[in-house]
């Protein structure tokens, strides 16, 4: 089986300056928070991997032609 980085595909990606500094420090906050050591280590990668999950969860309630329409449609569905 091998490691998990070794089961995934490679997707690159490119992140506004301020999303890279946001997941850096969340990334090193759920480490410090963790309850458990040893296992899978949580990575920036292990939660862009969270966001699409919820993204393509939430794909349905999606709607606009821009990324901020889209983000916006996606903040919308969940104030409600």
């Amino acid at each position: 089986m091998g490691p998990r980085y070794l089961q995934l595909v490679r997707k690159e990606s490119r992140l506004r300056m301020d999303q890279v500094d946001a997941l850096a420090v969340l990334t090193r906050q759920l480490g410090r928070r963790r309850t458990q050591r040893g296992g899978e280590r949580l990575t920036d990668n292990t939660l862009i991997r969270i966001a699409v999950d919820l993204l393509l969860d939430r794909a349905e309630q999606l709607r606009g032609n821009t990324e901020d329409e889209l983000l916006a449609s996606l903040k919308e569905s969940t104030d409600r």
